[in-house]
């Protein structure tokens, strides 16, 4: 029977104690005595026994799911970032008996997410990116289910879990000025993403604490677009900078292909560096100077901060630090 999947019956009937007595044994609710208890663990520990997930689910009030949230306007370039979290993220609730339900989300339509709260599919979210208007979170503060966020949230109420992007994009940026690049510019995306205002401020933090003004002219926010990359690049061969920072992975690619197709020799005729690294720049030439992030340990933290609030603990907001500066070719 050791082989077999045994259930409380099973129990029951070999020790001749009553299904209640086990469950009760099973669960530490109820009054039963110590022999009893004793004699019920060792009997479900010898015969290999497991709770019935529906059944314990149903007992606790229970799913045994997580929700994680996608922003459904990601691209190939932001794999790489939901991979490693997602990762992170099933190491730690595997572990916990829990499953993971993926769901995507818009800026502005959420009912995949208003889905699995309403059907009671989940005991828990996590959104996986932080909007500076974010009705998602909204939505999910005024339902009352436990929720985590990764990133930063201006909202002392709603728990945030986030790698140290200010620090990291001020620690890059003021070591780039150190080496005497002090007319930089700046390629950013979007501005209605959290992200994006943070990495600016570390850029901008940067400047301030060296004493030097940054040219307004060399700052492109809310490029979301491949072709207006060029025509950035175009402008700045005109302008004298001394190198640009773009925000992440896919504006450097991008700009390194279109320093490619114009003779653009890097780091000769232009410096470039990137606020974030993942494989997407593995292959480009020369190596890029960036930032890495540990988004495996992300994923894991914002995970176990979640299992904990679904267990009723107190959860703080948590800055991640475990970020590296790597120098490369592309900044010398």
């Amino acid at each position: 029977m050791a082989d077999e999947k045994i259930t409380i019956d099973d129990v029951a009937r070999a020790l001749g104690i009553s299904k209640t007595t086990v469950s009760r044994a099973i669960s530490g609710k109820g009054r039963v005595g110590d022999d009893t208890k004793t004699r019920v663990m060792n009997y479900i520990k010898e015969h290999n026994y497991r709770p019935n997930v529906a059944a314990r689910a149903l007992a606790k009030q229970r799913t045994y799911n997580i929700g994680v949230v996608w922003p459904d306007d990601y691209n190939a370039v932001d794999l790489p970032f939901f991979q490693r979290c997602i990762t992170g993220m099933n190491e730690v609730t595997s572990h916990y008996g829990y499953d993971i339900v993926i769901t995507m989300i818009g800026i502005d339509d959420y009912s995949g997410l208003k889905r699995l709260v309403e059907n009671n599919k989940v005991d828990g979210i996590i959104l996986t990116r932080t909007l500076v208007k974010d009705r998602a979170a909204n939505y999910l503060k005024n339902c009352g289910i436990p929720f985590v966020v990764i990133g930063s949230i201006d909202d002392p109420d709603i728990v945030s879990i986030d790698n140290d992007n200010f620090g990291a994009c001020r620690e890059l940026t003021s070591i780039l000025i150190a080496k005497g690049l002090k007319r930089m510019a700046i390629i950013g995306g979007s501005t209605g993403h959290v992200i994006t205002n943070t990495r600016f401020k570390g850029f901008m933090t940067a400047f301030e604490e060296a004493g030097i003004k940054v040219d307004k002219s060399l700052i492109y926010l809310d490029v979301e677009n491949k072709a207006k990359v060029g025509s950035i690049l175009k402008e700045l061969m005109n302008l004298s900078v001394d190198g640009v920072i773009c925000m992440d992975d896919s504006l450097a690619g991008e700009l390194i292909s279109r320093c490619r197709d114009e003779h653009i020799m890097i780091p000769d005729d232009l410096r470039i560096a990137s606020f974030y690294n993942s494989t997407i720049l593995d292959s480009a030439m020369p190596s890029v100077t960036s930032l890495n992030f540990n988004d495996r340990n992300l994923g894991a933290v914002a995970a176990k901060s979640l299992l904990d609030m679904i267990d009723g603990k107190e959860v703080e907001n948590q800055m991640l630090n475990s970020y590296e500066v790597i120098l490369k070719e592309s900044t010398k």
